[in-house]
């Protein structure tokens, strides 16, 4: 397999992990009252995983 096909089915599957990560189940399970640093729950999952997603991305585009 060549380079390019490469990084297009990884971020390939970087898109089905980002829709996962944003699809009800999971956003379902930190949806509860419950504080983490006085922020809420759900919106400290929400940020780690766009910015896992941030991260990931920038290390395939990168790669050589």
């Amino acid at each position: 397999m060549n380079k390019p096909n490469i990084k297009i089915q990884r971020l390939a599957a970087l898109f089905v992990l980002g829709s996962l990560l944003f699809n009800y189940p999971l956003l379902a399970l930190f949806n509860h009252p419950a504080l983490l640093g006085g922020i809420p729950l759900l919106y400290v999952y929400v940020f780690a995983a766009w910015a896992l997603l941030i991260g990931l991305l920038a290390l395939v585009i990168e790669k050589k």
